[in-house]
């Protein structure tokens, strides 16, 4: 539907209301009613989303049979129906931004080069980068942390930066927050979110729930602001930016009942770790969450943004917040304007958007939480869902070490299984074997298992809480009077998501002692959370070496998965900014803090938890510091950047000009030799198999985003493009480069082949000569020889981050289908979107019954006739010895909009085609 046609608005809904002295026209849910009976007990979610059909009805897309699937949800309460969705506006950050604009340029150049105006490729919605995933964490524990650390990333980021302020200046409808200046989803909470959209449309002016679609799965943090959005892959958000709805199913939706208070001394972060792990055992991927209950009466935004981010966590679409006077006290206080807080609160109220006391919608299915029994709270080794108690830290850490290296007569083993059950009667005198002398600074001291050797205080999740950041502040000032330290082997860094938090915290009197326990700003972005804690100190490196020590990280983030902190440490454990500091000065996970010890003053006492931290009323009172003033000031120029991103300069033109000396952005190959029409599909015949994996293989297992060696094909690539190790930066900053992360795809350190026998690491086996190789150089073989190939996986292949370059890589290195027993929802998606077939096992068959070696023969029929969603397709597998085996596997081609991508060979080209055509 065009932009600026009004709907077809067959139920006669269009209303008008008065906010702000001026008149907003919408389309109006209680109208609807009126034709279609009661709607009010629609969750508040999808509420928003029979308000996108009404106001894009076009007849086609959208038609009345998508609005009577949504009154018929209020029966099931499930639906099979598929509808469009049209987000109002599009969320990225750098690193899935950088290939965004990659694709976007390239496909400028497709359409130059079929004779047309490029200028055709183009946002038709509003977007919005913000630089935040590139910084590290090189430079840390003093005042030049910040700006060291700044000219490091601008210095390591030219190229890339000089590509996105091009970007800036070529497209419409994009902006761009560079770096230095916060997260993006904190930026989008604190002032991109506008909670009620306007736009002129048809000679009216008209008011819409504000929604978006985000190229990072934490997108969900704004849900806690009442505002509609998800993580979608970045191939998925282009389509959305040049004008494509976003195909879905209506979803199943979960109603999280929450009653109650936080008792005293209790976080927010206690509260979404404990919402997480329940939310993991109920089980609710793929469905959208929303929170209901008389507990959200006084529970603050900054709380719900805190739920809402870790969604992708607890394995929902989105975790949504409703409208009501807290999202109008907290929109007040971040400085929205008056006009708009008028809008808000009469459209949402106009529209049955409001959550009023006692109001219970339909939903799906219902879970409840007593916040007054949530306690104090960590969650790892590796998987943001396993929590534990902090009283059960110890002997948590004590059964991870015992599980993980057996009796005390085989204590030789390496850490292999992290476990992460609760222990109970582990000997308090358990001493490690391959405890290490450490000299830092001076001082001698000993590396032990368990060692805290980084304590971030990281993460738009927790730095966008002013409770919390507070509470960490108040500990720190309580510390430092008591002359407490941070250990010496600690990395410490404070990296918030807006520089709104050194503001108050300054005013609040705690940045001063956040620097004297190490905790100085290091910058403002994801860093930690993300895997860019740069380099441990070398000694520390080494004592961890020597002994082959298990370490731990302690982070306010939102992601703990194995190897993804740091390459060296095997546990991390999510936690509060306060409990952060707390472990950063005991300088051990293998304590229990409700009873020992965190250090001793000044005259040799001991110092306990309990004696430094805060109060509720202490916290309130340095929350009352936080204006509304700070909010304004810092965002007055959030668009502008420092002196040196001012003076990048860049060409004028539309076309980007491609130089084949960089070595971070590329043309892609995604559309050479596309013709006007797509070519047929054919069925797969005698593919090889490049990998066999196992469960919850994850998109950073598929495409790291971190760092690579001088021996990987990767590092081979640059080396011969003249770039030193030294000056490799990471895939994630990579990602323009289509030559970089194709060599880094399936090449994570961590990810296991089962084609080998106990190999970690990128490589396979190449069954023609039965080499052992990167996958890289093996599938550079095959499309040599011609040979199509597949991956076959266990469950929940494609967990994690939403990644493109995951399927990307995938389609790049000539892989034709995935055959998995099942998938995460953005990968999936994503793989339609590059023009690879994701297929899956029937219940009761996977790669272990066919007892697959990897060294088989695959073909796959059923491709060449006429895709459609969910159909079944037969996969044969040819055996060495010349035996068969067939099996049926279920297309997981989902909707009639993926089949139509898939047929085009990916979203991208079918967008191409379709502008060229109506050009």
């Amino acid at each position: 539907m065009s932009n600026d046609r009004l709907s077809k608005d067959s139920l006669n809904t269009l209303s008008s209301l008065d906010a702000g002295g001026k008149t907003f026209h919408y389309y109006s849910l209680p109208k609807a009613a009126d034709t279609l009976g009661d709607l009010n007990r629609l969750p508040f979610s999808l509420k928003v989303l029979m308000e996108n059909l009404l106001r894009n009805e076009d007849g086609t897309t959208v038609d009345q049979s998508h609005i009577d699937a949504m009154v018929q949800w209020l029966k099931d309460r499930h639906s099979e129906t598929e509808i469009q969705f049209r987000p109002a506006r599009v969320l990225m950050q750098d690193f899935t931004g950088v290939p965004g604009v990659v694709d976007l340029a390239a496909m400028r150049e497709a359409v130059k080069s079929a004779g047309k105006d490029p200028a055709m490729i183009n946002p038709l919605s509003p977007v919005d980068l913000v630089i935040d995933h590139s910084v590290m964490v090189d430079r840390f524990g003093d005042a030049s942390s910040f700006r060291d650390n700044v000219t490091i990333e601008m210095e390591r980021n030219q190229e890339r930066y000089e590509f996105l302020r091009w970007g800036q200046q070529a497209f419409d409808n994009f902006r761009v927050v560079p770096p230095g200046t916060g997260i993006c989803h904190q930026v989008n909470l604190e002032y991109l979110g506008k909670t009620v959209w306007h736009k002129e449309q048809g000679g009216k002016t008209i008011a819409y729930p504000d929604t978006l679609v985000g190229t990072d799965s934490h997108t969900t943090m704004i849900n806690g602001l009442g505002i509609l959005g998800w993580g979608v892959g970045g191939i998925e958000a282009e389509a959305a930016m040049l004008g494509q709805p976003v195909s879905m199913l209506i979803p199943e939706v979960v109603g999280f009942k929450v009653t109650g208070k936080l008792r005293e001394g209790i976080t927010a972060t206690d509260l979404v770790l404990t919402v997480t792990e329940m939310l993991r055992k109920k089980g609710v991927v793929g469905k959208f969450v929303e929170f209901y209950g008389d507990g959200l009466k006084d529970m603050p935004v900054a709380d719900r943004a805190t739920i809402a981010n870790m969604a992708p966590e607890y394995g929902a679409t989105c975790g949504f917040f409703p409208v009501d006077e807290q999202t109008i006290k907290y929109m007040r206080l971040t400085g929205r304007e008056d006009d708009q807080l008028e809008l808000v609160e009469a459209y949402a109220k106009a529209q049955g958007l409001w959550r009023e006391p006692g109001h219970e919608p339909v939903y799906t299915d219902k879970l409840e939480l007593d916040m007054g029994e949530v306690e104090a709270s960590l969650a790892g080794p590796k998987r943001p869902q396993d929590r534990v108690a902090l009283k059960n830290m110890k002997s948590s850490f004590e059964l991870l070490m015992e599980t993980a290296e057996g009796s005390t007569e085989n204590r030789e083993a390496n850490l292999e299984s992290e476990g992460g059950q609760t222990a109970v009667g582990v000997d308090d005198s358990y001493k490690h074997h391959a405890s290490q002398p450490l000299e830092m600074n001076g001082e001698t001291s000993r590396l032990d298992p368990g060692a805290v050797v980084i304590a971030a205080i990281t993460s738009c999740t927790n730095t966008s809480n002013p409770s919390v950041m507070m509470a960490a502040g108040l500990i720190a000032q309580k510390a430092v009077q008591r002359g407490l330290k941070t250990k010496p082997w600690v990395k410490t860094s404070l990296a918030p998501g807006s520089k709104v938090v050194t503001d108050y915290l300054k005013v609040g009197g705690f940045q001063d002692d956040l620097d004297q326990l190490g905790f100085n700003l290091v910058g403002y972005g994801c860093t930690t959370c993300i895997g860019n804690s740069g380099p441990l100190p070398e000694a520390v490196e080494k004592a961890i070496d020597d002994g082959n020590l298990t370490v731990a990280s302690v982070l306010s983030g939102n992601r703990n998965f194995e190897g993804r902190v740091h390459p060296l440490v095997k546990t991390n454990w999510l936690a509060s900014p306060p409990l952060v500091v707390a472990y950063a000065l005991a300088g051990n996970v293998r304590l229990d803090l409700s009873k020992d010890p965190l250090g001793t003053d000044k005259d040799g006492n001991p110092v306990y938890l309990k004696d430094l931290w805060p109060s509720q009323q202490e916290i309130a009172e340095a929350v009352e510091k936080v204006k509304t003033d700070m909010f304004r000031k810092e965002y007055a120029e959030v668009f502008d950047g420092d002196a040196t991103w001012q003076s990048i300069k860049v060409p004028e033109s539309k076309v980007y000009e491609w130089s084949d000396k960089s070595t971070y952005i590329q043309h892609p190959p995604f559309f050479e030799g596309m013709g006007e029409e797509p070519e047929a599909i054919e069925d797969i015949r005698n593919a090889n198999i490049l990998a066999l994996l196992g469960d919850s293989v994850t998109t950073d297992h598929i495409s790291p985003a971190g760092s690579f060696r001088p021996d990987t094909p990767a590092g081979k690539y640059l080396q011969a493009h003249g770039v030193e190790p030294k000056d490799f930066n990471s895939y994630g900053s990579r990602r323009g480069n289509h030559q970089v992360m194709m060599r880094g795809t399936f090449a994570n350190v961590r990810i296991r082949n089962e084609m080998l026998d106990g190999v970690e690491g990128g490589f396979t086996k190449f069954v023609p000569t039965g080499d052992q190789m990167p996958i890289y150089d093996a599938a550079m073989k095959y499309q040599e020889q011609g040979t199509p190939l597949v991956v076959i996986a266990g469950k929940e292949y494609g967990t994690g981050s939403s990644r493109d370059w995951a399927a990307k890589g995938t389609r790049l290195l000539g892989v034709k289908a995935v055959v998995a027993e099942s998938y995460e929802r953005i990968h999936r998606s994503n793989l339609i979107g590059m023009g690879v077939m994701p297929l899956q096992f029937p219940e009761g068959m996977d790669r272990k019954s066919l007892k697959l070696t990897g060294e088989e023969t695959i073909s796959i029929e059923g491709l060449s006739g006429d895709i459609k969603p969910g159909q079944t397709l037969k996969m044969t597998v040819e055996y060495k010895d010349g035996s068969t085996e067939t099996c049926e596997l279920k297309s997981r081609i989902d909707t009639a909009n993926e089949a139509v991508y898939y047929r085009h060979g990916g979203i991208l080209h079918y967008v191409v085609r379709e502008m060229l055509k109506s050009a």
